[in-house]
């Protein structure tokens, strides 16, 4: 491994293609995973980077890497495991994979199991937690069934010597071929077979889900033991849903929408499905007429709050305004209170209304003049965002980056008391300081 991640460090720019078909120059050298090495090094830059930074470390599969969690949402999974289990808990992490997961858990528990069933992760795993002086993770490598299957492990052989606090899986999402398959069941292992041994040996257990499941089938089919959704997003993406599901809980489970900053902070909202089923948006009334000349605002949610489907409940909560049924953007009054803009900043975009007027070929004739360098979206009317660029006759937005105010942002919008909007607006700028992980 030393020999392996010293030749890794030493040829990490070049061209794998020419290392490959070079490779009878370094005979001691096996090749194939040096170069899954160098390419898997390359895709954990940024994402990752206290182990990129660390050159003695090595990576056999290059899929590993890709899945793998971020240095950010690997630290909130620790965070909320701690809050799940309490301080100094046992963690068993039955899909180990690359160890990034497992490595975070281990700088909060006392104690973690790593299981993986394929064998060159586990070897890597073993030398990477040396390197990083993760002491306290014990290595396991076997494939996880139900009881009765004589060829991998089960629960009750993983566990019950471990005796975890808490259980952590992150299916593997591809099938055969390398398909991608988003059905439960259909991911390794599958969790529905396996969830009531797994009860049986611990309370807890937290599940890594596509961020492409569907919320609310993924609850009724893993049952009334599921406790809480926490669906996070980071870079304007939404890139995971965690399941937490408590064997000795019987209630309504709450989602918590987690917006992740690159300061390492993230801004929360937190509701259960009812209260959103309840709750009825606040209509909104000629938004682009603002009393005594006060701006108003405009508010995009971030990705989490749209996949956590808080639609309703975040207008009436915060007193803001939807735009209409199917039109997922606010009107925040130019009065709100600082606390209220400061949580709609943290968990979406909010931009200052410049002028609102109705859509029609005078008003984009006239906005395309005025703002030729501005940012365009088009949301629930019959005009996709590209067509809207073409009738404002955009040109490139970089030379709007250079100006010391932030970029002009032009939204054509449905409104259902209005009609098509289009709305002139500006960026606020973002809070400096946003909330704790958790």
């Amino acid at each position: 491994m030393e020999k392996l991640a010293e030749f890794v460090a030493q040829h990490i720019g070049e061209d794998t293609s020419r290392l490959l078909l070079g490779r009878a120059k370094w005979p001691d050298i096996d090749m194939d995973m040096a170069v899954s090495c160098i390419e898997s090094r390359r895709k954990l830059k940024g994402k990752v980077q206290e182990w990129y930074d660390e050159p003695r470390l090595v990576f056999p599969v290059k899929l590993s890497a890709e899945q793998c969690s971020s240095s950010a949402t690997g630290r909130y999974k620790a965070e909320l495991a701690g809050r799940i289990a309490g301080a100094g808990c046992r963690i068993a992490d039955l899909t180990g994979g690359l160890g990034v997961d497992s490595w975070f858990f281990s700088q909060k528990a006392a104690a973690v199991l790593y299981n993986e069933m394929q064998k060159p992760l586990c070897d890597a795993a073993r030398h990477n937690f040396s390197v990083l002086k993760a002491s306290n993770i014990t290595i396991s490598n076997c494939a996880v069934r139900h009881e009765g299957d004589a060829s991998s492990a089960s629960p009750r052989e993983l566990l019950a010597d471990f005796r975890p606090d808490i259980v952590y899986m992150d299916p593997a999402r591809r099938g055969e071929g390398g398909r991608k398959v988003f059905l439960i069941e259909e991911c390794a292992p599958d969790v529905l077979t396996l969830k009531d041994e797994i009860s049986v040996y611990s309370r807890h257990i937290l599940l890594k889900l596509s961020p492409m499941a569907d919320i609310s089938m993924v609850c009724s089919r893993l049952g009334k033991t599921c406790r809480e959704v926490h669906v996070v997003a980071s870079g304007g993406e939404c890139k995971e849903l965690l399941i937490w599901m408590d064997r000795e809980w019987q209630g309504e489970y709450g989602i918590t929408a987690v917006e992740m900053h690159n300061d390492g902070t993230c801004g929360t909202f937190i509701f259960k499905p009812s209260e959103e089923k309840e709750a009825a948006g606040i209509p909104c009334c000629r938004p682009y007429y603002v009393p005594g000349g006060k701006t108003a605002f405009l508010f995009e949610p971030g990705k989490a709050l749209m996949k956590a489907g808080a639609f309703n409940i975040i207008s009436q909560r915060l007193g803001i305004s939807k735009l209409g049924k199917s039109t997922h953007y606010y009107i925040v009054p130019a009065d709100q209170t600082s606390e209220i803009m400061s949580e709609l900043k943290r968990t979406g975009k909010v931009y200052s209304i410049i002028r609102c007027e109705p859509l029609d070929k005078r008003t984009i004739k006239a906005a395309g003049e005025e703002f030729p360098y501005a940012d365009v979206t088009a949301r629930n009317i019959p005009m996709e965002t590209d067509t809207l660029r073409k009738k404002l006759g955009q040109k490139t937005a970089r030379k709007a980056s250079r100006s010391s105010e932030q970029p002009v942002h032009i939204f054509a919008l449905k409104s259902d008391t209005e009609g098509n909007l289009l709305l002139i607006t500006r960026r606020c700028a973002q809070e400096e300081s946003s909330g704790p992980l958790l």
